[in-house]
């Protein structure tokens, strides 16, 4: 079957398996078809970043736990992960071997392996970035775009992040990395190298919820968000025992 679209999904912060977008890719692959559309024309592929940063959160709750007793041992471990790796990424400066680098890299090679699905073609790309992911995806767009490291992440319109037709992110926690920023421009969505057909139907769709205290509207952030996110779409996740809280 001939792949029309490609998506890429980008998981969040959380102790993830590497199958973390089985699920909903099926459900949305079951929601494609009572569409009446070919869900056969869309490949998919995950950005499984996790295992960067696991194995040494692992040992830090271990060091710090093993002998002190330490209340909310779950809400810890969410906090060292999600905490861990914002300051992890953004502070890590710009050696080669940064995490900020080698989060891109694996980006990179999820990207490589979406195209090759694609017919090795630089087909329409729809992004899927949850929570941190869409703070790493914002990331690696601005840089593509700006120009940098093109020999560290290909030269395809593809790669180059030219034919993005579709940003959905979820729970975004852009907003934090921005307090120490004024007139903040975001990226260029969408990129000024998309076709006209497709500029007319490209969407930046940002889900948040009002109880997720690291879930953010966006298009508030500045006249630059303003005019590029699509929409702020308020949503309501979790079940009865969760869904009106933080949790």
């Amino acid at each position: 079957m001939n792949k029309k679209v490609g998506v890429l999904l980008v998981h969040g912060m959380g102790t993830l398996a590497d199958d973390f977008a089985h699920d909903m890719v099926y459900e949305l692959r079951e929601r494609i078809s009572g569409r009446g559309l070919n869900r056969d024309e869309i490949a998919w592929q995950g950005v499984y970043w996790a295992p960067l940063l696991s194995a040494r959160e692992h040992q830090i709750w271990v060091d710090l736990a093993a002998n002190n007793d330490l209340n909310w041992a779950k809400l810890r471990k969410f906090f060292l992960n999600a905490f861990g790796t914002m300051s992890s990424y953004h502070s890590s400066g710009n050696r080669p071997d940064s995490l900020y680098y080698r989060i891109h890299g694996v980006v990179h090679q999820g990207l490589q392996q979406l195209r090759t699905k694609l017919g090795d073609q630089d087909k329409p790309l729809i992004i899927v970035a949850h929570s941190v992911g869409s703070v790493f995806m914002s990331n690696y767009i601005w840089d593509r775009q700006k120009g940098y490291d093109q020999e560290r992440y290909g030269s395809t319109p593809f790669e180059r992040m030219e034919t993005v037709t579709g940003l959905v992110t979820l729970g975004s926690n852009i907003p934090l990395f921005c307090v120490d920023k004024e007139n903040l421009s975001c990226i260029e969505f969408p990129p000024p190298t998309l076709t006209e057909p497709l500029r007319k139907k490209a969407k930046w769709l940002n889900l948040y919820d009002s109880d997720d205290v690291l879930g953010w509207p966006l298009k508030p952030l500045s006249p630059s968000y303003s005019a590029t996110v699509s929409e702020d779409i308020e949503v309501s996740v979790g079940n009865i025992l969760t869904s009106w809280n933080p949790a």
